[in-house]
């Protein structure tokens, strides 16, 4: 859920405005691309919205082309003078980050395998060692070697089949998400012929390790809308389609249970669920559903023993409740509660071993990790002991262990990787993450969560970070962090690089918006379709108590989102621009009515649960009254920082570029506005480890710029 941003600077120095202490009046001499405005009339509903700036849309257009390279070269020349700064911090933060890294080794089937990076080079390196991890290395993917040629590069779904010979894997060189599947023999180094073309990049092994089953992408909307079988050694024009997704507003998928009988393939929309089983031994059999669909319930299935564990929201399950149902008979009318529903605990995931059940919970906004033993004599907890954590059950695949593998960090503590025996409770910790440069001292900064209180009288939580000493004196620089959509939930994490923020004096706040499930189920109920704005007031309820807490003022406070945090960013600045001096808004979905009326896009219909379907006049007027794009209106903005990749496939590209263009032709202020599209990259941003790094320093560039701090 963490994203990377693509994130571009300022480049004048501005002389002080009558408004924000920290800007001036951009050089004249540098003029921005003047965009043509082709007015295209959009009707529904007996509504008219006229868009000047509609035709953006076509990447084939040289005319499109030639006006995002223009704008790249405005966003160059604005922001010449902070090259070296960029730079500075670029090496900066990667002198904290251990090169030469690997992760922690995991056991399955026989082998231990892990990924490094070795020191110079941008990609990881897949491998492992048979039975001990004294045994020779056997390197199954040198990924700075398959990039070579490639400006954007990315391995996905490493699956090895069970007798251990085969490794499929997925290939991205444009990043539109289109995955190319391969199979490697992994005994000679062959790469067999087939080729299987716009899949996830996923991919599942039947018992036999010669039946391989996939997702494959719709080519124009890229859902994930079909099942294939494919036997080994066969063509690809001759695999089986085994199930077609037919309801457009659902995406399927593939996988194996950890206990490695069943073969799984599930639907989901935004709201509901449904699973079909096949056992793993019989790969042309015919999968079984498991419970069909019932809108508004969702649920998730793990296989133990002769039962399906179904983590569900059914019978008004609001934080989801484990029930469990013989294998043979899974309608949901045998299921039978193991873990009741708790309306203040929302269970997040379960995690099956052969002796223990691990739940994954959240209490009042704070991870929590249950463990039981299936035989009824432990129940117990792993002890947390502050606010701003985050604590996760890791990768487990080993089903007979006692060990569990967790990570833990917070914002002043990095990351480490722990192994906790289940037994004697006793852990072990397999990896601490190095920050290196022997600068770093958590003793060095204060993290605490804080509540604001929004315009209904609802408590939101922010979770804060600074360094010791700060005054509440208003004058601190403050960068507030939002997402707020889809119950994804932002967790306050370790970060080195934002360590180059707060030790030149930077606090950073992450807001616990509504639209997440921070709090609960409930907290993203309260945040979507109709209830939306509460997304959006919520964050600015947020900056506006901590500016009266004195953490910062509106001179100095800054916001940043990404994706559906963009239209986050947008609507905070069409309702309340005045309280932020800079806003950074990457691969911002900000065009919401066109874009959701607009079903061949990829990803549109399967949103309609999540903002409603504009088809429908209610929804459609709601949408209207927060859409950013069409809420720019002839008013003073902050100084903003606008990116996107051209081949984004969640958000178009043509988006925020519709939307600078109409910001420049409304606004009233001379605060810097500029737009930077990767031409080789989408949603994710530069696929290389220290390519991502860069586009962070360039967006700290460009806050740290805006508060004068030039080194």
């Amino acid at each position: 859920m963490k994203t990377s941003f693509i994130i571009f600077l300022l480049s004048l120095i501005f002389a002080t405005s009558c408004k924000k202490n920290t800007m001036t009046t951009l050089d004249s001499k540098v003029q921005p691309p003047i965009v043509a405005k082709k007015p295209t009339n959009l009707e529904k509903h007996d509504d008219v919205r006229v868009d000047n700036y509609f035709w953006l849309n076509d990447r084939e257009n040289q005319e499109v082309i030639d006006y995002l390279e223009q704008e790249n070269t405005y966003n160059d020349k604005m922001t010449a003078h902070t090259k070296k700064f960029q730079t500075d911090l670029f090496e900066e933060m990667k002198s904290r980050i251990k090169e030469d890294d690997s992760s922690v080794p995991y056991k399955l089937n026989g082998y231990w395998y892990l990924t490094r990076f070795e020191k110079g080079k941008d990609y990881p390196i897949y491998s492992r060692k048979k039975e001990s991890l004294d045994a020779e290395e056997e390197i199954l993917f040198d990924c700075n070697k398959e990039a070579e040629g490639h400006s954007y590069y990315r391995l996905s779904g490493l699956s090895i089949s069970p007798d251990n010979r085969l490794a499929a894997f997925g290939v991205d060189t444009v990043s539109r998400r289109k995955y190319t599947i391969r199979i490697k023999n992994l005994e000679t180094g062959e790469i067999y012929p087939e080729t299987i073309e716009t899949t996830t990049g996923g991919s599942t092994w039947a018992t036999d390790s010669k039946t391989l089953f996939y997702t494959k992408k719709n080519e124009e909307t890229l859902r994930s809308d079909k099942i294939y079988r494919h036997a080994l050694g066969t063509p690809v024009s001759d695999d089986i389609e085994v199930f077609n997704e037919t309801d457009d507003t659902f995406s399927t998928f593939v996988y194996k249970t950890k206990s490695k009988k069943y073969l799984v393939i599930g639907s989901s929309s935004t709201l509901t669920s449904e699973y079909r089983i096949l056992r793993a031994d019989d790969p042309t059999g015919e999968f079984k559903v498991f419970q069909p669909r019932i809108r508004g319930v969702e649920y998730g299935i793990a296989h133990y023993n002769d039962h399906f564990y179904v983590l569900t929201n059914a019978d008004e399950a609001t934080n989801f409740k484990l029930m469990k149902v013989p294998e043979g008979n899974t309608a949901k009318e045998n299921w039978k509660d193991v873990i009741p529903h708790r309306k203040d605990v929302l269970i997040e995931d379960v995690e099956i071993f052969k002796e223990y059940l691990v739940i994954s919970e959240r209490n009042n906004g704070l991870n929590k990790i249950n463990i039981k033993r299936w035989d009824g004599t432990a129940d117990y907890y792993l002890p947390f002991d502050n606010e701003t954590y985050t604590a996760y059950v890791s990768a487990n695949p080993d089903f007979d262990t006692k060990n569990l593998r967790y990570s833990y960090n917070s914002l002043t503590t990095p990351n480490s990787v722990i192994d906790f025996d289940m037994k004697s409770k006793e852990k072990e910790v397999k990896k601490e993450q190095d920050v290196l440069g022997g600068k770093f001292d958590k003793n060095n900064y204060v993290s605490e969560r804080v509540w604001a209180t929004a315009e209904d009288g609802t408590k939101i939580p922010v979770s804060l970070i600074y360094r010791k000493g700060i005054q509440k004196d208003g004058n601190n620089p403050l960068l507030q962090y939002g997402y707020g959509s889809y119950g994804s939930t932002i967790d306050p994490y370790f970060s080195t690089a934002r360590l180059s923020l707060l030790d030149r004096g930077f606090i950073y706040a992450i807001a616990h918006i509504r639209g997440s499930e921070y709090l609960g189920r409930s907290w993203y109920e309260d945040g979507k379709l109709l209830k939306k704005k509460n997304t959006f007031t919520d964050f600015i309820d947020c900056s506006k108590s901590l500016i009266a807490q004195g953490y910062t003022s509106a001179d100095h406070l800054y916001a940043m989102g990404g994706s559906a945090g963009g239209l986050l960013m947008g609507a905070i600045v069409n309702m309340a621009p005045e309280l932020y001096n800079g806003v950074v808004a990457a691969v911002p979905f900000v065009d919401v009515v066109s874009t959701m009326l607009d079903d061949s896009i990829p990803l549109t219909t399967g949103e309609y649960d999540e903002w409603g379907n504009p088809n429908e006049k209610e929804y459609y007027a709601y949408m209207k009254s927060y859409s950013p794009y069409d809420n720019v209106v002839a008013q003073e903005y902050p100084n903003m920082l606008i990116t996107t990749g051209l081949h984004d496939s969640q958000v178009q590209y043509w988006e925020p570029a519709k939307w600078v263009a109409k910001l420049r032709e409304l606004k009233t202020d001379n605060n810097l506005l500029v737009l930077h599209t990767n031409m080789e990259a989408g949603h994710g941003g530069a696929s290389g480890r220290f390519e991502a790094l860069k586009e962070v320093a360039e967006e700290y560039a460009f806050l740290l710029d805006l508060e004068s701090i030039k080194e």
